[in-house]
């Protein structure tokens, strides 16, 4: 992609980065009221069976990921045209979500900028190695890199690491106002399961609030996950990155059935979303199909998707992702050295 091109995307792309108040207002409405309508709902079900109550439950974890979309906006302060604004609606979904405003603001502002970049990897993104990083780790390291990737635990154990445990605390080197704003989400939230248990009983509150919690993280874990990794995705070292092309080629148009697409805010069109983050979730549709350099982005579905699940590492060579099982063949045609043994 040449200068030129680069800048003329950005400048096709401008026209779609201004909120609209009452489309803001009116996502807020029909996300934020029908998820705790279906929230009592569950509540009630579990009267007759958990079984029944899952369907309301399956459905709120929808809306629940919806909800951290409204979150994820009003940290990049496109939902609204007032920071402030941003910052208020932007705490109380982080309190619903779990998530403090300032703090995962902060580390996702950093995925965007160094986002494909190899020399900055580290803040707010999924752990990746490349091939020789790989093949020179220690045994305890490969071992650890394995398990971080699997499915079963990105996926199961990863909800509780990121939503309960990493983001509980302040990063060092916060300042003042970062800090005491997770402070304040921490104590929101603790007054707010504080209140339901008390109300419904803690196992209710479980039952209910902890199936929703697992299945809308392991839905935004996932989704995370398979929009950075495709097998030709966009890595490079710090010299030779570009902001414009990581955005374009290194995340994906994840192009989901309507109703997937609505539930989980339009963040399928990532490229739209990672070449300018000041575009709020309602027009990054618009924009992708009113910019035509942007419906030529890498593209997967429900079904291609899933291949994602077998890209572990990197290959800086041949530019793509690879599975373990690829390695060692790869060390040994390239390299012509004994590798360690497979763990």
């Amino acid at each position: 992609m040449t200068t030129q091109n680069t800048k003329t995307l950005k400048k096709q792309i401008a026209p779609f980065e201004q909120s609209t108040t009452k489309e803001s207002v009116w996502q807020i409405i029909n996300t934020v009221v029908p998820f705790f309508v279906l929230w009592y709902l569950a509540y009630l079900s579990l009267s007759v069976s958990y079984w029944l109550a899952l369907v309301p439950i399956v459905v709120a974890a929808g809306f629940l990921t919806r909800i951290f979309i409204i979150f994820h906006d009003c940290t990049h302060h496109s939902f609204f045209k007032n920071r402030q604004a941003n910052r208020i609606v932007g705490t109380a979904m982080g309190v619903l979500t779990i998530f403090p405003f300032d703090q995962w603001g902060h580390e996702h502002s950093v995925h965007h900028a160094t986002s494909g970049n190899l020399d900055k990897r580290g803040t707010g993104d999924i752990w990746t190695l490349t091939v020789d990083e790989y093949l020179a780790a220690p045994l305890k390291l490969r071992f650890a890199y394995r398990f971080y990737r699997n499915p079963l635990v990105m996926l199961g154990l990863g909800p509780i690491y990121v939503f309960l445990l990493k983001n509980r605390f302040n990063r060092k080197g916060a300042k003042r106002k970062e800090r005491n704003n997770t402070y304040l989400t921490n104590v929101l939230i603790v007054a707010l399961i504080s209140l339901l248990c008390w109300a419904i009983g803690w196992q209710t509150f479980l039952l209910v609030q902890g199936s929703i919690f697992m299945i809308s993280g392991a839905a935004g874990i996932w989704l995370f996950y398979v929009q950075h990794t495709f097998e030709d995705s966009y890595f490079e070292e710090d010299k030779e990155w570009e902001y414009v092309k990581a955005a374009v080629e290194g995340s994906s148009f994840y192009k989901l059935p309507k109703i997937l697409q609505w539930l989980t805010g339009n963040i399928g069109f990532h490229h739209v979303h990672h070449l300018s983050p000041r575009v709020p979730n309602y027009k990054l549709e618009e924009a992708h199909k009113k910019t035509p350099p942007l419906q030529k982005v890498p593209t997967i579905t429900l079904a291609t998707s899933l291949r994602s699940l077998r890209f572990r590492l990197w290959d800086e060579e041949r530019k793509n992702f690879v599975s373990f099982r690829e390695v060692k063949a790869l060390a040994k045609k390239r390299f012509s050295v004994q590798v360690k043994p497979e763990i």
